[in-house]
């Protein structure tokens, strides 16, 4: 909305800074960032009014979320918090487009979804929440009517097809059918949402690495972008999908407020509102900007979260099948549980986590020069 003022240069010549996608990212962080501290300790404090606890210890991790402190009654629904300061924060400071209303459709829609989640949990304390088939079938929704406005708006109907890869120059497929396109970017939506959720288990960790990856996709978003610097790259040029930039900097700004509550000791938790929409909206960027398959680099963490449930589980029924005992290959998944039972103290996992994170976004902004 401030981009408008961009053109009353001649009225007010500060206004033309509000031309630079730069300028507008780093004051949609600094907003996002604003909005969150004012807002959290307010909505924190309201949770425990309603007592949107837990109020039950999973039953995965039994004893290893009481050993460091109470975490039956710590708050949930904090990736509400996240969500008003990104939404606002964007809309005040990114220029309206189809790549950003998109962004905000599936933010949004899959936030509903995730808040509806943690309501049945601490208000009917249904443990299940919603059901599989349930969020599968919002989530299909979800990845049909966002696809369905790529496909029919102009600015975006063609480009959307485009398969591009890490470290080839080209598109490796020029126009996708409508029909691959759907499952890639179903697949990466749910995916993401769902590796975000599994990383959801420690204090600051989900959200800490997702700082990193929405660093780095900023930057992406910004060279697609850029006529010269995507020629000189060689990636993908999408015109308009610089304002995906303001939303990752709105994104940053809001997980960083978020992250000052949800450092450890924990004074609210993300659930499943924070997590599911936060792995949504990075998986629909991702393709947006035409770097899904960087995102797997990238997001390295939530990756190896995702296959150590993955791996853990198929092991464990392959070996039932052939021995009759099921074996695991690790003490507990998802994988940061894993070294908890190894005696690491909490705050160390989540901090070695974080450095991994760190790695993989430096290992994925390289492959916009290694082609």
């Amino acid at each position: 909305m401030l981009s408008y003022l961009s053109d009353y240069a001649h009225v007010f010549g500060p206004f033309r800074l509000l031309h630079y996608i730069t300028v507008r990212t780093v004051g949609a962080a600094a907003t996002a960032l604003i909005i969150g501290f004012v807002i959290g300790p307010w909505l924190i404090r309201r949770f425990r009014e309603l007592k949107f606890g837990h109020g039950y210890i999973d039953s995965r991790t039994g004893s290893l979320g009481a050993t460091y402190f109470d975490k039956q009654h710590t708050p949930t629904m904090g990736g509400l918090i996240i969500f008003i300061a990104v939404f606002a924060s964007v809309a005040l400071w990114a220029e309206p487009n189809v790549w950003v209303f998109v962004a905000l459709f599936v933010y949004t829609a899959l936030t509903l979804a995730g808040w509806h989640d943690d309501y049945l949990k601490v208000v009917h304390k249904n443990k299940d929440g919603i059901k599989s088939w349930e969020k599968i079938a919002w989530q299909t929704l979800v990845t049909v009517v966002a696809l369905g406005i790529l496909l029919w708006h102009p600015q975006s109907s063609a480009k959307i097809r485009e398969l591009w890869v890490p470290f080839v120059k080209t598109a490796i497929i020029a126009h996708m059918p409508w029909w691959l396109l759907f499952v890639l970017i179903y697949l990466w939506i749910v995916g993401f949402s769902n590796a975000i959720n599994l990383t959801d288990g420690l204090d600051g960790l989900a959200v800490g690495c997702t700082i990193t990856v929405a660093l780095v996709f900023g930057i992406m978003a910004y060279v697609a972008d850029h006529v010269f610097l995507a020629g000189y790259l060689l990636t993908s040029h999408v015109p308009g999908t610089g304002e995906l930039a303001v939303v990752c900097g709105a994104l940053i700004g809001a997980c960083m407020a978020f992250l000052w509550f949800n450092s450890h000791p924990a004074e609210v938790f993300m659930g499943d509102t924070g997590s599911l929409a936060l792995g949504g909206l990075i998986g629909v960027m991702a393709f947006m900007i035409h770097q899904p398959f960087t995102l797997v680099i990238v997001g390295g963490v939530f990756v190896m979260e995702a296959l150590s449930v993955i791996f853990q589980v198929g092991w464990f029924k392959f070996t039932r099948r052939r021995t009759g005992t099921g074996r695991r290959l690790f003490l507990m998944a998802p994988l940061h549980h894993h070294f908890q039972k190894r005696g690491w103290p909490e705050t160390k996992v989540v901090l070695r986590f974080w450095v991994l994170s760190l790695g993989f976004a430096l290992a994925g902004l390289a492959t916009l020069k290694l082609r």
